[in-house]
């Protein structure tokens, strides 16, 4: 029965989304405290859907389970949604060392743009890019893990469609699922047709999934599904395997307490260019058998600990201090008890290298990462390029362009490899900040300009000249002048219109390159850097200092440009370099001062022979007088 197009459903959805969430009165839930034992819980459960009720085989319609409700019946969800993973976009979350941001691209327009909601210094609110909460969720669903609805929006998107396609909940399963048929790639597939309600379901081993949320009308009412118009649209539907669920109606789910390294892979992969996977050598903590959770551990709050340098005096977890690089591999000065040597992690010895570079370097910056080389590589991760996904593109040129490792000076004065991604988008210049301007708003001004969609290359940037710069900036100039002038970000510069209609180049500080630090893949001792000698990053021509790094930009009068790699260690390059042009003469200078010691040394010893004779002819002479006195 409906009112005037809408449905009893409906209604009830938008009066229950405007209503404030019950206080949590319910205190320690069954899941959430332990009784010491190491043994998996058996998780032979019911399946609850997302108002809380228990899911039939013969319900009509049959709807997927939630997990919120389903895991939330034993462990507190909202506690759970406080970690790491799932707080990006809550306002009260700690923002933590900066990491990796999504990257959002727009190939047409010419757009890379890193954005977080995360407040991370050189990436961008997604909304200052044009993405709602809505979108967001479309674009970055695929490996997206903090829940996103209706109540995120800060004002109403009449675009969205959380009522037919459902809120997008946290997938306990993505981790927590031991079962060989988990496939994440289902997820992903499901958050592109606009199936969050259903995306949990697809990719667990049990259900699967029909039909897509996005082919179907705005008033689409899942809960009372119409006959549709169209007999050629399928309307979003689950089915379980039966033969799955026991005589009660539950469910066994095999949950996994330690999480297995391929769920983690799924979101923390790298494919470096021209590297094939049977090529490339794993992680040495995992070739010694550890595995991810080992080090990055999390309690019910899942505050994971991240194991980077200073993680301790920011995070509230006990074992931040103990699991990172140092608190596994080096004594701790001030413990009571013994902390180092965390599944039998060496102590390493760092024979003859100087402390100063304890000083200066992170751990990371010898031992993680590929060997540097002349110029940076580039590479695809999971988050930035859907690896995993179906149909993800493979193209060595697929966009974004990440280049690696670029050594970078870090706020507590350490250098540590990064991964890089320079920003390219159209923006609003006004009191010398920069305001991304969303790319349908550029597509829009742009007219004739800019190729059309079906026009655009697979992979790779789609070449923008100056001309076709200055006409879009000219158009965009006509918009509200209140927002400022229309400048282009790209290759670390800020393009912007300058006399007679001219393309000219600035420095502006939001054109710099935006860098997250990495940690892996961890190479052995064995590979670390000086390792072999000091010449391993004190050459002249030694890639930690002079190498150079990629600058990646659409503009073809940009194209081949580079910087060294010292511009990011802010250490002057005529210095790094004469520098290391003293350790050509090294060999020498131990040449000459052996030499030059066993020449004072041969004086010395002549002297003292000399000496000793005298002496001798003294004592002598004494012992003569002695005798003619008696």
């Amino acid at each position: 029965m409906t009112i005037k197009g809408f449905t009893y459903t409906a209604i009830l959805y938008c009066v229950i989304s405007a209503l404030p969430a019950p206080a949590d009165t319910s205190g320690i839930l069954i899941g959430d405290e332990s009784d010491g034992s190491r043994s998996n819980f058996v998780h032979q459960i019911d399946l609850l859907d997302e108002e809380g009720e228990k899911i039939f085989l013969d319900d009509e319609p049959l709807l997927p389970f939630s997990t919120r409700q389903t895991c939330g019946d034993c462990h507190s969800y909202d506690k759970i949604a406080t970690g790491w993973h799932f707080n990006a976009n809550r306002q009260t979350a700690s923002p933590g060392r900066i990491g990796q941001a999504w990257i959002y691209v727009h190939q047409i327009t010419g757009t890379q743009l890193p954005v977080s909601y995360r407040p991370w210094p050189g990436a961008f609110r997604p909304e200052q890019a044009g993405l709602t909460p809505w979108k967001f969720a479309q674009v970055f669903g695929r490996q997206m893990t903090y829940p996103m609805g209706q109540a995120d929006e800060s004002e109403p998107d009449f675009d969205a469609r959380w009522m037919v396609s459902g809120e997008v909940e946290i997938n306990c399963l993505a981790c927590h699922d031991a079962e060989p048929a988990h496939n994440h790639a289902e997820w992903a597939l499901q958050t592109a047709k606009q199936n969050f309600r259903w995306a949990a379901a697809a990719s667990c081993g049990f259900a699967s999934v029909a039909g897509s949320a996005g082919d179907m009308p705005d008033m689409y009412d899942p809960f009372m599904p119409p006959v549709l118009d169209d007999a050629r649209l399928i309307r979003p539907s689950v089915s379980y395997d039966r033969g799955r669920f026991d005589e009660k109606g539950g469910i066994f789910v095999d949950i996994a307490t330690k999480i297995p390294v391929e769920r983690c892979y799924f979101c923390h992969s790298n494919q470096d260019a021209g590297v094939e996977k049977w090529l490339s050598n794993e992680d040495v903590h995992l070739a010694a058998g550890l595995v991810c959770v080992d080090c990055h551990r999390n309690g019910l709050n899942h505050a994971i600990v991240r194991g980077y340098e200073g993680e301790a005096a920011t995070s509230k977890n006990p074992l931040a201090e103990v699991l990172s690089c140092e608190g596994c591999h080096l004594p701790g000065d001030s413990c009571s008890v013994p902390t180092s040597g965390n599944s039998a992690a060496p102590e390493p010895a760092h024979s003859g290298i100087p402390t100063v570079h304890f000083d200066k370097l992170t751990c990371t910056a010898c031992h993680s990462g590929p060997w540097p080389k002349q110029k940076t590589i580039r590479t695809k991760t999971s988050r930035a390029h859907g690896l995993g996904t179906y149909n993800s593109n493979k193209s060595e040129d697929a966009l974004p362009h990440i280049v690696y490792p670029v050594y970078i000076k870090q706020a507590d004065g350490k250098i540590a490899p990064h991964k890089v991604v320079w920003p390219a988008f159209w923006g609003w210049l006004k009191d010398g900040a920069v305001t991304p301007i969303a790319p349908e708003t550029v597509v829009s001004a742009a007219g004739e300009v800019l190729p059309q969609a079906r026009q655009a290359s697979l992979s790779g940037w789609r070449p923008l000249t100056d001309e076709q710069v200055v006409q879009i900036l000219t158009s965009l100039s006509s918009y509200d002048s209140d927002k400022g002038a229309p400048v282009y970000i790209c290759g670390g510069k800020m393009n912007r219109l300058g006399e007679a209609g001219r393309l000219i180049e600035q420095e502006n500080s939001g054109a710099g390159q935006y860098g997250w630090p990495i940690a892996h893949d961890v190479r052995p001792a064995q590979q670390s850097l000086g390792v072999r000698r000091c010449e391993d990053c004190h050459s002249t021509n030694a890639p930690f200092f002079f190498g150079q790094v990629e600058i990646d930009s659409p503009l073809q009068s940009q194209a081949g440009r580079v910087k060294l790699m010292t511009d990011f260690e802010d250490i002057d390059a005529f210095y790094a370099k004469a520098f290391a042009f003293s350790f050509v003469f090294r060999p020498w200078l131990k040449l000459v001062t052996i030499a030059c010691t066993t020449v004072v040394a041969a004086v010395l010893l002549l002297y003292a022979f000399k000496a000793l004779t005298c002496l001798a002819k003294v004592f002598a002479c004494q012992n003569n007088e002695t005798s003619r006195e008696y």
